[in-house]
């Protein structure tokens, strides 16, 4: 596939492997080339603190964000799961880790996506699955194992629609991209 762009500088802030695998592939499907290598902060070892180590991270990469932001392609994704909140409740707590006046600006390709129940929901549904946002799903024996529902998930952007019935959780994902960080990827 051909590059639609090239994006200098990616920033992951995740609370997994599975998240990090999904964002990496998402942006190979949709043919960003990339002049470096993303950065990524995941929450280390472990379960079960992940969201917090996002949330706690997530003023230091808002900081490093604007003080790069002059650059062309710098971009910023926040991934963690809903767990058992409602993924609205997510992204304001998220936003709420810094100051009011310091928030996500709608210009800034700065995206929180917030997969519910957890990503493994999202992975479920790309795979053919009907699912629903509070069940718990099968993890993927591996994180790479995630490039066909990923692809697939291309093929429905290509197309401009999620198939039904889509997870609520996804499709907010959808709109988040769209508003914050389709233009960073559209070809020039």
């Amino acid at each position: 596939m051909e590059a639609v762009s090239r994006i200098a500088n990616v920033v992951i802030l995740c609370e997994d492997s599975q998240h990090e695998a999904f964002i990496r592939r998402f942006l190979r499907c949709a043919g960003v080339e990339m002049s470096n290598q993303p950065r990524v902060e995941k929450a280390p070892g472990g379960r079960g603190a992940g969201a917090q180590f996002v949330r706690e991270r997530f003023p230091v990469e808002l900081k490093y964000y604007r003080n790069h932001s002059h650059r062309a392609g710098q971009v910023l994704i926040v991934m963690l799961d809903a767990d058992r909140y409602e993924v609205d409740e997510r992204v304001r707590w998220i936003d709420g880790a810094v100051p009011e006046n310091q928030r996500r600006r709608p210009d800034e390709r700065v995206a929180v996506f917030v997969p519910a129940r957890n990503i493994e929901t999202w992975l479920a549904y790309l795979s053919g699955q009907e699912v629903n946002e509070t069940d718990t799903y099968q993890r993927l024996e591996r994180e790479r194992d995630c490039r066909a529902p990923v692809e697939r998930l291309q093929e429905m952007c290509r197309a401009g629609r999620l198939r039904p019935p889509a997870p609520p959780s996804l499709e907010a994902a959808c709109a988040e991209y769209r508003a914050r960080l389709q233009d960073a990827f559209a070809p020039r």
